[in-house]
């Protein structure tokens, strides 16, 4: 049983004969009737009581006739969804746990403003993490930190971040001269920030001796206050921070202290949730130009 049978089925039972369902339908008389009787053979029941030229519903075509009045119209809904360029339905976002604490809280209250008709659900993760969910179907797209793989994926540039080292307040300069911070307060391995610590360590012919994972910017940043050791993080996530004067910022080189934020979404899988969303970040970066 297909679409194009309850279709079938839909227009004898509206038409009360073949002969005018056929005319509807633009099909041969013969077609009609065959497809009725194989439909009849595949749910093994009698859909039609015939008597003379006239059908009439069957009980067991009485229940169908509710089914098959509502698929059809879930069809025609769903294809109207697919063709229209209306944002609509779910749209799963992903995005690093920087990005989400402080890029998206307007971004997303414009987006549902604009189509109240989204339903918006957000997962949070290190770019590896949100990259693979999309390439699996879990996501339509996700905001992540540059570098990321460019086979897989289209994307748009969002945001440009600066970094900045965190310590305690009154720490000495870091970087410059003197030993290096023994401790590193860090999310899980697939983080960029933490490959970027660990590459500004290298090139510095050094490496932390304790290396702490946590879970979130502002565990990380307490842990930073009580000397547990430092951090790098965008330097836009202390604008979250109630502490931050309990903090020290140190700057890094000006070909260290850039990252790139961009939308990435999987290649040939765009839709109308993703180009609003391409449309709400590109206006808000045009805003702050």
């Amino acid at each position: 049983m297909d679409l194009s049978d309850l279709q079938i089925f839909s227009a004898v039972v509206r038409e009360g004969s073949v002969t005018r369902a056929a005319e509807s339908l633009h099909r041969v008389q013969s077609n009609v009737t065959t497809r009725i009787r194989q439909l009849e053979e595949d749910l093994s029941v009698v859909l039609f009581i015939r008597k003379g030229k006239r059908l009439h519903l069957a009980p067991a075509g009485r229940v169908l006739l509710d089914y098959a009045e509502r698929l059809l119209a879930l069809a025609d809904e769903a294809r109207g969804a697919v063709q229209d360029a209306k944002p609509r339905g779910t749209f799963r976002l992903g995005a690093m746990e920087s990005t989400a604490a402080v890029r998206l809280p307007g971004l997303l209250s414009e987006y549902l403003r604009r189509h109240p008709g989204v339903v918006l659900e957000l997962r949070t993760g290190n770019p590896l993490v949100l990259g693979s969910a999309i390439i699996a179907g879990e996501l339509d797209a996700a905001l992540v930190a540059e570098p990321i793989a460019d086979a897989p994926f289209e994307k748009t540039f969002a945001f440009d971040e600066e970094l900045v080292i965190v310590a305690p307040a009154n720490h000495p300069p870091i970087g410059r001269k003197g030993p290096l911070p023994r401790s590193v307060l860090v999310f899980e391995h697939g983080c960029k920030h933490r490959k970027r610590l660990e590459d500004w360590y290298a090139s510095r012919h050094g490496m932390p001796e304790r290396t702490i994972e946590l879970a979130s910017y502002h565990a990380i940043l307490g842990c930073v206050v009580a000397g547990m050791g430092i951090s790098l993080i965008p330097k836009s996530v202390l604008t979250t921070f109630p502490e931050r004067k309990r903090l020290s910022v140190h700057p890094l080189g000006r070909t260290e202290n850039r990252a790139q934020t961009v939308l990435i979404w999987r290649k040939g899988a765009g839709s109308a949730n993703v180009t609003a969303l391409q449309e709400i970040v590109q206006g808000a970066r045009a805003r702050q130009n």
